[in-house]
């Protein structure tokens, strides 16, 4: 399953954006490092199905060696993530310089390489801005303005995890035994299954949309 991790300068909005997304009761403060261990949950997401979405602590100019350390299982799951939200307040002034210190860290924890995708959030506190999806040459999209707190950009943002996260996803073709009913069931779960067939001898044959990865390692499955 894909992991999407929130990232961003502290009091951005990344818990209030995830509570969002989520429907959860994450602690929500503005304050620094509100947000102290990795908080896990999974999401459904039209046409990708289910991601795992990771909030994380709210980063800081010059991060501490030690607080690196500290946070370090939180920091594990942004290095390891499938896709970055970089949280950006889009009302700060100083959303430049803090997104650069953003990036700092990120190269500090060896997360550079992840991709990402900008979000700026608290549009409602910037005059004529509305919910859209900025793309780039190639129409990848790479910047969504959203609201968090008030629930605006949701479809948009949506669209945009999808559509980064959908490189990796393949159409093809399982076959399970009778006696896989149960990872039958958990594709059903996740909106993975295109159709199904059974054949004579009682094996489902499934036409699935799941991660390349994923896909795979099923395919190989004895």
């Amino acid at each position: 399953v894909p992991t999407v991790a929130l990232v961003g300068y502290t009091n951005a909005g990344k818990s209030t954006l995830f509570n969002r997304l989520t429907g959860s009761e994450v602690y929500v403060a503005d304050q620094l490092f509100a947000t102290l261990d990795p908080t896990l949950r999974r999401v459904e997401l039209p046409k990708i199905g289910t991601v795992i979405l990771a909030d994380t602590v709210g980063f800081i100019r010059h991060l501490p060696h030690d607080l690196v350390e500290a946070f370090h299982a939180t920091l594990e799951e942004v290095s390891e993530a499938d896709l970055l939200l970089h949280v950006v307040d889009a009302s700060d002034e100083n959303k430049r310089i803090h997104g650069e210190q953003v990036e700092e860290v990120l190269t500090t924890i060896h997360a550079e390489n992840v991709p990402r995708l900008l979000v700026y959030n608290k549009i409602d506190l910037v005059p004529d801005s509305k919910p859209t999806i900025d793309r780039d040459e190639l129409g990848q999209a790479r910047r969504v303005f959203i609201s968090a707190a008030q629930n605006l950009g949701m479809t948009e943002l949506a669209l945009a995890i999808g559509e980064l996260l959908g490189k990796d996803l393949v159409e093809g073709l399982l076959l399970l035994a009778p006696s896989q009913v149960k990872i039958r069931a958990d594709l059903y779960t996740r909106d993975a299954v295109l159709a199904e067939e059974i054949d004579e001898q009682g094996n489902y044959r499934l036409t699935v949309r799941l991660p390349k990865v994923e896909y795979d390692q099923l395919a190989r499955a004895k």
